[in-house]
């Protein structure tokens, strides 16, 4: 399969970042729970980071639960602008800079955990990202993806948007996205597993629910 593939996601910069930003605050919930079970699994003090976090809002929710030093790489300038500036609201110290997924900027064993959630699928080389999880983690580290799944059902999809709370605009427009965009760029598991094993991992943990699935990689 191929292992590199040009960017069709939307162009996360001005008035798009804000619209996103806007209605993914509706779904805080989501973050909260997501901070709130990873938690357990990162070390007191230890570092982690977020790959694309976007608005910093999983950020903003994990720095609340404990003592990490945490850092967020997202290739948008306005993402990482608008994650400052949350952060700074809440009142929480992040790391928030720009950066490619692909090429990132840290040294080799930086990362106690790195996490990446509904961005993996834009990815324009998405082999050598999960490389650089690994090269980035310290021994023993954790990295872990989060994203749609190709074969979700419409259904799925339809609960999980009546979920996030939307007004009737923006839930059309997050259904003509979903229908349009993401599920085209969606990976299945078989395609996760090929990548995963042309990189030093070479091997994941899969977990599926709702729509989306679950990665789990172990640096040995």
């Amino acid at each position: 399969m191929a292992t590199e593939k040009a960017y069709k996601g939307l162009p996360m910069e001005g008035i798009i970042a804000a619209w996103y930003t806007k209605t993914t605050s509706r779904d805080i919930k989501r973050h909260k729970g997501m901070a709130a079970e990873l938690a357990p699994k990162i070390p007191t003090g230890g570092r982690v980071l977020e790959i694309a976090p976007g608005p910093g809002f999983f950020c903003i929710e994990l720095a609340r639960l404990g003592d990490y030093r945490i850092t967020g790489l997202d290739i948008s300038k306005s993402f990482v602008e608008i994650a400052r500036k949350n952060a700074a609201e809440a009142g929480v110290d992040i790391d928030f800079r720009q950066g490619n997924a692909s090429a990132m900027p840290f040294e080799d064993a930086t990362f106690d955990f790195t996490f990446c959630q509904a961005a993996f699928k834009n990815f324009t080389e998405p082999v050598k990202a999960i490389a650089e999880m690994h090269r980035v983690l310290r021994p023993k580290g954790t990295a872990v993806i989060v994203d749609l799944r190709r074969d979700a059902s419409t259904a799925d999809i339809e609960g999980e948007i009546k979920g996030m709370g939307l007004g009737p605009v923006d839930e059309a427009f997050t259904r003509w996205t979903f229908k349009h965009m993401l599920l085209k760029n969606a990976y299945s598991l078989e395609d996760l597993e090929s990548m995963i094993s042309q990189t030093p991992f070479g091997r994941g943990r899969m977990e599926v629910s709702g729509i989306g699935f679950r990665v789990w990689l172990e640096k040995g």
